[in-house]
């Protein structure tokens, strides 16, 4: 992997202006309460860049005049004291060899070197409003040069975000990265498997949350990639439910929406399971139709397809499916047209997975749709959701379901990382028959 950091390195450098600097900060701690701490997450963009996954560093890239580029890193000093408390570091002396990196110094260092490494430059690179302290140790550092003495002392020119182009670089994955979604989304699979076999009346929603996080943990995922959702009958309407504290109730439907991470990468699988065993006739319905929608979406993916091509076709099926259930009534062309599924139907059909779940990369370009590429990962996620006060017939108020699994384009269509969960309905009855 080291190498793989080192490249992403040289692109983002070749992507700068001569005689510039780019800025990458480390996530910073955030206390939970008193002396405890939230559980540390790297930032991305920084992880990206080097896979280093402690606080309190940064990554800063400066090229030449000439276009030589040169990698430093500031990161915390070992300390034996510190690291008798809170964990190991792994310091300057090592950095350069475990990270690539050209040279390693102390964080605490930071500020008397910074602007001697940024004065003369005509261009720095910063993500603005990200981290307070980060922006105040750059300002510092351009005050100290804007208020030197000249010509010894200039402060640069140019601020500007490297955001846009590293999420660009972030977007189309590379084989290292395909292959540890991969395995993200199998760990991601055998642990909805498990919920699956776990789920019966007389739990609580918590229960099939445990299976998943230990199945999580166990396979080498230790952390969720977000709150896990285990929604059961209403609390399968709300699209972010993460109480997970109600009965699982024969009749019910359970929505789950969990997603490990692994080695930085997010897996994010949806799946909806009648608790008894068998769907009811209204559910059974609601649901093949959920299932269409998805299956229409599929057909429409890859190379220079789009993503608002694969909704169309999954609002496609949709609207004559609720017009058919009396959920919706007029003609289809109009209700399309006017979006009146919205209220059953209320979010995108899919987004970028990554290093983030919701991962970085923009789903236009000039204000049009952008053609899908080799190497992008993504979601696929349809659903339905009846509030209980909907102006429906009664038996359907109260459903929510959601069908979602992560696929990759490739260069003759898409590969499907999430298959291995079963999701047709006659599948899952007969599986849940032998629990």
């Amino acid at each position: 992997m080291v190498l793989e950091f080192q490249q992403r390195r040289r692109q983002v450098l070749l992507k700068m202006a001569p005689t510039s600097a780019a800025l990458f900060f480390a996530a910073e701690l955030t206390v939970r309460s008193r002396d405890t701490h939230y559980f540390f997450q790297q930032d991305s963009d920084f992880w990206y860049l080097t896979g280093f996954s402690e606080p309190g560093a940064l990554l800063v890239l400066l090229k030449s005049a000439s276009g030589e580029g040169c990698c430093l890193l500031f990161n915390q000093p070992r300390d034996s004291l510190a690291e008798k408390w809170q964990g190991r570091r792994l310091g300057q002396a090592t950095a350069c060899q475990q990270l690539g990196v050209d040279q390693a110094f102390s964080i605490q260092s930071v500020q008397k070197q910074l602007p001697e490494l940024l004065n003369r430059l005509t261009t720095v690179y910063h993500a603005p409003n990200r981290y307070p302290a980060a922006d105040k140790m750059l300002d510092r550092a351009l005050e100290q040069l804007r208020t030197g003495k000249a010509p010894a002392w200039q402060a640069p020119i140019t601020i500007t975000d490297w955001q846009p182009w590293l999420h660009e670089m972030r977007l189309i994955k590379s084989e290292t990265e395909l292959a540890l979604m991969r395995q993200a989304a199998k760990i991601n699979v055998a642990a909805h498997q498990r919920a699956l076999q776990s789920c019966r009346p007389g739990l609580f929603e918590y229960h099939l949350e445990a299976e998943l996080h230990y199945a999580f943990a166990q396979q080498g995922a230790r952390y969720p990639a977000y709150p896990s959702i285990v929604g059961s009958g209403t609390n399968g309407c709300i699209l972010h439910y993460t109480e997970n504290s109600a009965p699982l109730c024969e009749g019910d439907l359970v929505l789950i929406d969990a997603g490990c991470s692994y080695q930085g990468y997010a897996s994010d699988i949806t799946r909806t399971w009648p608790i008894s065993g068998r769907f009811t006739h209204t559910q059974a319905a609601l649901y093949d139709l959920v299932w269409q929608m998805q299956q229409a979406a599929l057909q429409q993916l890859g190379p220079e397809k789009t993503l608002r091509q694969a909704d169309q076709a999954a609002i496609a099926q949709l609207v004559p499916g609720l017009l058919h259930l009396g959920l919706l009534k007029g003609k289809v062309e109009q209700l399309i047209a006017e979006q009146a599924y919205r209220p059953f139907y209320c979010h995108s059909l899919g987004h970028w997975l990554g290093l983030d779940v919701h991962d970085v990369g923009d789903f236009q370009s000039s204000a049009l749709d952008r053609p899908l590429q080799p190497g992008m990962v993504l979601t696929i996620e349809p659903g339905i959701y009846i509030d209980l006060d909907a102006a429906v017939p009664p038996p359907y108020r109260g459903i929510g379901i959601r069908l979602e699994d992560n696929l990759v384009i490739t260069a003759s269509g898409y590969e499907l990382l999430t298959e291995g969960v079963i999701k047709q309905r006659s599948e899952i009855e007969a599986v849940m028959s032998h629990r």
